[in-house]
């Protein structure tokens, strides 16, 4: 694909001065990050804003950021930079693309703001230091930082943030987290779990998503009657470790790659896990509890800031009480039937989509007043 970004299509909606004009900057074509800013750019172009997006060429592909009615620009310094050339704000999601934004700017004095998506313990060692590092250096350079659960903006702060923020991003509705239409039997039926309780997980196969632990949980799943069934939407480097394991163990857990229809695979199930060893504000969560599945997740994070008492929480690295608070809950569908009217009511309360982008621009407001 051609560096050059695709041409704006014309504002939606009068801004009421010249256009404002933002870059998006993703680093990596994670889903919860991707959504979030498809989101954003939706509601941004519909106010009148113009919206670049640098991101992956795959992400592109999947999250269709033009059909939003932004431009995209690939992730290469160069083609940031032109894109960051003409902006009023540049809002990097995570800190490894707020770095990248920085060499992109190299000087330019145009207002950075940083979605901070860095927690969890910290790694040890040099590649910690780094890390540590470049949390500092993007804090200290941001002119806002926002945080989606008070324990980042916490951490914003630790490193250096001079003005760190609570904003709570909604749950997108889009294409991939639309209320799913599909009927949850023809679902369960296409797993292979009809007449067996259907448990699922979705995100990336990578460590810190805690897949290990939910395999070691499986082991004891095997002793139920019926067996579960265990699905794991999502893909990653940990495939081979993980299909190793499933098979030589006999456990009843299925990897099923990248699925579009992964909201309807939710709905369709008795249980969703959130194993992880930290989440933000976890979009699998956000989901589970608007669909009204129930959830069991660990207590890292903001998981107990986002759920409350609409969810089980366990901690992590404990198999054991991840299993028996699946299974008691498998055993008792009046507890499903109440975390289900909890997980909806939980839901309730969280911002809209239209709440999100109306915060995330009167900042982009904020910040261009002060330069005139």
């Amino acid at each position: 694909m051609s560096s050059s970004p695709v041409p704006f299509p014309a504002p939606a909606q009068p801004y009421g001065r010249p256009p404002l004009r933002t870059v998006q900057v993703l680093d990596g074509a994670g889903a919860d990050s991707s959504a979030h800013v498809r989101s954003l750019a939706t509601g941004l172009a519909a106010r009148g804003v113009r919206v670049t997006v640098c991101a992956p060429v795959e992400a592109e592909g999947e999250y269709d950021f033009t059909g939003a009615g932004a431009q995209f620009a690939p992730d290469a310094v160069s083609a940031m930079r032109a894109a960051c050339a003409g902006a009023d704000v540049v809002h990097a999601h995570g800190v490894r693309a707020a770095v990248r934004a920085l060499l992109a700017l190299r000087g330019r004095r145009v207002p950075l703001v940083v979605t901070w998506q860095s927690g969890g313990p910290a790694a040890e060692g040099p590649l910690g230091r780094l890390g540590r590092l470049l949390e500092r250096q993007v804090a200290r350079a941001a002119a806002v930082v926002l945080g989606a659960s008070s324990d980042q903006v916490d951490l914003a702060r630790a490193r250096g943030a001079r003005d760190a923020r609570l904003a709570r991003p909604a749950a997108p509705t889009g294409p991939d987290g639309a209320a799913p239409g599909a009927d949850p039997g023809k679902a369960r039926a296409e797993l292979g779990a009809v007449g067996r309780p259907l448990v699922i997980a979705i995100g990336s196969l990578v460590p810190h998503r805690g897949y290990s632990v939910l395999l070691d949980a499986a082991r004891a799943w095997r002793e139920l009657e019926p067996v579960p069934l265990v699905v794991v939407a999502g893909e990653g480097p940990q495939r081979a470790e993980l299909s190793r394991r499933i098979e030589a163990e006999g456990l009843p857990v299925r990897l099923l790659g990248r699925r579009r229809d992964a909201v309807q695979l939710l709905a369709a199930a008795d249980v969703a896990v959130l194993p992880s060893r930290w989440e933000a504000r976890s979009l699998l969560a956000q989901e589970a509890l608007r669909l009204g599945v129930p959830l069991v997740a660990t207590a890292v994070g903001g998981v107990p800031e986002l759920v409350g008492d609409a969810g089980v929480l366990v901690p992590y690295g404990d198999a054991a009480a991840l299993a028996t608070a699946v299974s008691r809950l498998l055993a008792d569908p009046d507890r499903r039937s109440e975390l289900a009217a909890a997980g909806r009511a939980q839901a309730a309360t969280w911002p809209s989509e239209d709440d999100t982008v109306a915060q995330v621009l009167s900042v982009y407001d904020e910040l261009t007043e002060r330069r005139r």
